[in-house]
């Protein structure tokens, strides 16, 4: 709460665009601008507690009319002295938010000293801008005495307006002081009284009525009223307490009169209601008597149950109107007529969405919102705290516009089930609806209806289903998305996603608008880049990287073996699958970025366990150091002259028998033959890299694809021929200048790098050069292979084979510099899974390596570069060729 405080002599002052800041006020800013963030950072960051700053309000040159003349009236100081603005020209000024610099504004003489009461401070991507969202709370009011516009940010020399303590006991003496506290209580008492039979939220204000002083109290009771610019300076500059408090009397006053004016309309509407009602009941006593007389037709009364429906319904006045007017149509016309089947679909549409029908949320529990996300989700620190984060700006506001947030990853790494657990967090329903393959803009807006078969779209059918206007509805694949001549998906979904917009949403057959609002949209897509950057800008993207190989194991003895089992019928009494088989599953069977494959895999498992658990439904064996099972069921055993004795159980005994009869039998237990008995023989294997690299002229690269980082290698060989390069291997425009780049740099360094003898001047004499990217199916492009060419090339050359041990990526410039790529967190995790040991980047990607996991970063050796030649010197065994050469002379 404001409470008196000492001012400096100078005050750095943040202008306020037709917005005033009264004393005893909180206000919540957001500062993108280099000025405004200069002064948080060093009038308030910097200083935390201690820290002050002016809010002075400013106004175009355009809206000082009409200011000037509500100021004349008579508001000012106790002298009745009028205030006056202070103008300046943004051109020799600051940029007030991000207007045009030549336009004239004006600063007012008097403002507010205002502390922080929260600081939170942000990042843009990928500008890199830094903003601040800050809290203010006004404390007391000054007067401008000279306001100094150059610097960083504006700064005033100031002097307070607030009454000494001694002067404030004189006026509070005052009889016309007291009057006007008298007055201004007892229409405080009445709104609150008010207010607390609507919100039930008047017994913290009457708390304050009685606590704090009047003068006080005036500017909070003003603050929260939604009143003019100028009627707020008018507040402002009312120094003289009772002044200031006649105001706030007939502020008071009016708000009251506007909440009568609003209840008087309501008992009307309560009234049209009981009407309503009224005729509502007629129809059930004509209905009934026709039913009497045996008058009664069938589709009048299904008419009439529509026309119910609807009316609870729930639609808003506008929507009703239509509606009506389409019943009465279709009450004209004949059920054979064409157009009349159309016509109830489309009522019953009306009637059966959503309008105001949402889910109740249940109180949000954080933490038990953060042991929901641990329980279905392992690892993914960052996305599972951003979600905790959004869940705590829900409680906090739960009608906040929260932003759209869109899951980017490769399969199977869990985007679809942290939306469903956002749901469940929330307590709201979920619905997904699938974008892969959409191509038509009538699949998002709908068809109108004068064509055949139209239907609505997929969103309002996906609220029809749900049954509530507020569900978290997951956008899934919205990267798939395609366009042609139907139109363009993607830009049908911009208004869907801008909360601007979707709040009347219109779909074409619909035809009337929908509000979208309440709806929380997720989204999920594999990539970034086929996405709009339109569509793009209106979602906060979370990247969701591959899983660690200990990841993976984790998740698949908590989560994925549990499940399989489950979904085959079978307990851990039937099939156990121990740790180091999942090791090897995840070593010789998976290579991916999420845990689908390792699901097929152990469900195989599954189904063979399954087989020999089915074939066991005959007969149960019993070893013989085990108990004999005994039943009272059985009246005779069949032993005779056997080794095992057998127990014969009738068919539709008690079931619990029978599962106990099966867990006597010992589970199988999942070793390294069975899996290749199974799984058939590993996939990959640990050697691989080396027996790639075992020839000069190969190196190991890492790529990026839609499904994760994945190795690639690089094969180089020379031929005779006409100094041509060939190009192999499905590659794209990119790859092909960066091979072209790569030999330029490996010709011009022949002699540096000793790749010739000293008779040949051209590496490409007679020879032709012929790289190859394995994987030739797959399509390829992109800068990063640089410097993997270059290595290749180096290797051919100098016929001394690459390390097997190392992977590198990289962008390479015509001059050997080594560029940054992108990527590099799903590159190194591939890296790791390939069983790789060293990898080389570019020098300015070291900062990517924060979001690498540290186990995976430990049994690494990560090697910077900056040049080729420092990649040369760290991808051959003892240094780059050319170094050896100099070595083996001395």
């Amino acid at each position: 709460m404001a409470e008196s405080v000492e001012l400096p002599g100078r005050l750095a002052i943040l202008p306020f665009r037709n917005k005033v800041l009264l004393p005893g006020a909180f206000i919540r800013i957001r500062c993108t601008s280099q000025s405004s963030v200069k002064l948080v950072e060093q009038e308030l960051w910097q200083r935390e507690e201690k820290g002050l700053i002016g809010i002075l309000p400013v106004q175009d040159a355009a809206e000082t009319t009409s200011m000037d003349s509500m100021l004349s009236q008579g508001v000012g100081s106790e002298s009745g002295e009028r205030s006056s603005n202070v103008q300046v020209s943004t051109s020799d000024a600051h940029k007030v938010d991000g207007k045009n610099p030549s336009e004239v504004i004006h600063w007012h003489n008097r403002g507010v000293a205002a502390r922080a009461l929260h600081l939170s401070r942000g990042v843009e991507k990928p500008s890199g801008r830094v903003t601040y969202i800050v809290v203010l709370e006004g404390l007391c009011r000054f007067n401008i005495e000279e306001l100094n516009t150059r610097g960083p940010y504006c700064t005033a020399k100031i002097s307070p307006l607030e009454m000494t303590k001694s002067e404030m006991e004189q006026v509070e003496q005052d009889p016309d002081f007291v009057t006007l506290s008298r007055q201004f209580k007892a229409i405080a008492m009445e709104l609150i009284s008010i207010l607390e039979q609507k919100q039930k939220t008047g017994g913290r204000i009457k708390v304050l009525l009685e606590t704090l002083p009047f003068h006080k109290l005036a500017d909070i009771f003003v603050a929260s009223f939604e009143i003019s610019f100028e009627e707020q300076l008018c507040m402002l500059d009312s120094v003289d307490p009772k002044v200031r408090l006649s105001k706030a009397t007939e502020l008071v006053d009016r708000h009251l009169q506007s909440i009568r004016v609003a209840e008087k309309i309501t008992q009307k509407v309560e009234g049209q209601l009981s009407k309503s009602q009224k005729e509502y009941l007629l129809r059930q006593q004509m209905r009934a008597i026709k039913e009497e007389l045996g008058d009664n037709d069938d589709d009048e009364d299904d008419l009439a149950s529509l026309e119910r429906k609807m009316q609870t319904a729930g639609m808003p006045s506008n929507i009703w109107k239509h509606a009506q007017r389409e019943l009465r149509r279709l009450k004209k016309m004949q059920p054979q007529q064409p157009g009349y089947n159309s016509s109830r679909v489309y009522l019953d549409l009306l009637a059966d969405l959503p309008w105001q029908k949402a889910s109740e949320e249940q109180e949000l529990d954080l933490k038990a919102a953060k042991d929901h996300l641990d329980c279905d989700h392992y690892g993914l620190v960052k996305i599972k705290q951003r979600i905790i984060e959004y869940l705590a700006v829900r409680k906090l506001k739960p009608d906040a516009r929260g932003p759209v947030l869109c899951f980017v990853g490769p399969p199977g790494v869990g985007k679809t089930s942290l939306a469903s657990s956002i749901a469940a967090a929330l307590g709201r329903k979920f619905i997904r609806i699938s974008l892969g393959g959409v191509k038509d803009e009538a699949d998002i807006r709908g068809h109108r209806r004068t064509y055949i078969g139209s239907m609505p779209g997929s969103l309002i059918d996906g609220l029809k289903r749900v049954g509530v206007c507020n569900p978290v509805m997951l956008l899934d694949e919205i990267d798939k998305t395609g366009s042609d001549v139907r139109g363009d998906p993607a830009s049908a979904l911009l208004e869907v996603l801008d909360p601007e917009q979707n709040k009347s949403f219109n779909d074409h057959y619909l035809n009337v608008p929908f509000d979208l609002s309440k709806v929380i949209f997720v989204a999920t897509a594999n990539r970034m880049q086929p996405i709009p950057p339109p569509l793009l800008d209106r979602m906060e993207v979370i990247e969701l990287p591959g899983y660690t190989a200990e990841e993976k194991l984790r998740i698949a003895m908590q989560h994925l073996i549990p499940r399989v089992l489950d979904q085959h019928g079978l307990s851990s009494a039937f099939l156990q699958i121990p740790e180091d088989m999942v090791k090897l599953v995840i070593q010789r069977y998976t290579r991916e970025a999420g845990v689908r494959n390792l699901e097929r895999n152990l469900a195989a498992l599954a189904r063979a366990a399954a087989v020999r658990v089915a074939e066991r439904e005959q007969a149960v064996s019993v070893s013989k150091d085990v108990h004999k099972i005994t039943s009272p069921l059985l009246d005779n055993r069949l032993a005779e002259g056997a080794e095992m004795e057998m127990e014969v159980i009738p068919m539709g005994v008690n079931n619990h028998e029978i599962s106990n009869a099966f867990r006597i039998a010992s589970p199988l237990v999942v070793d390294e033959a069975m899996l290749e008995k199974i799984l058939g023989p590993p996939r990959f294997d640990d050697q691989e890299a080396a027996d790639r690299v075992a020839t000069p002229g190969v190196s190991v690269g890492l790529v990026w694809t839609a499904f994760g980082g994945e190795v690639q290698f690089v094969e180089a060989t020379s031929v005779v021929g006409n100094g041509e390069l060939h190009l192999t291997g499905q590659l794209g425009d990119v790859i092909k200048e960066s091979a072209q780049i790569a030999l330029t740099w490996v010709r011009a360094r022949v002699e540096d790098l000793k790749l010739a003898a000293a008779e040949e001047t051209d590496l490409l004499q007679a020879k032709d050069i012929h790289i190859h990217f394995p994987a030739g199916a797959v399509p390829k492009d992109g800068p990063s292979a640089g410097v993997t060419l270059v290595t290749a090339l180096v290797s051919l050359f100098s016929q001394k084979n690459v390390r097997a041990d190392t992977a590198m990526t990289g962008e390479m410039t015509l001059r050997g510099l080594v560029l940054p790529v992108g990527g590099v967190k799903d590159k190194v995790l591939a890296a790791h899974r390939y069983g790789i040991k060293r990898v080389i980047l570019p020098e300015r990607n070291l900062k990517d390596l924060v979001e690498v996991p540290a186990d995976v970063l430990s049994s690494l050796e990560i090697l910077v570069a900056k040049r080729m030649e420092d990649v040369l010197e760290h991808a051959f065994d003892g240094g780059c060729p050319w170094r050896q050469h100099q070595h083996s002379k001395l």
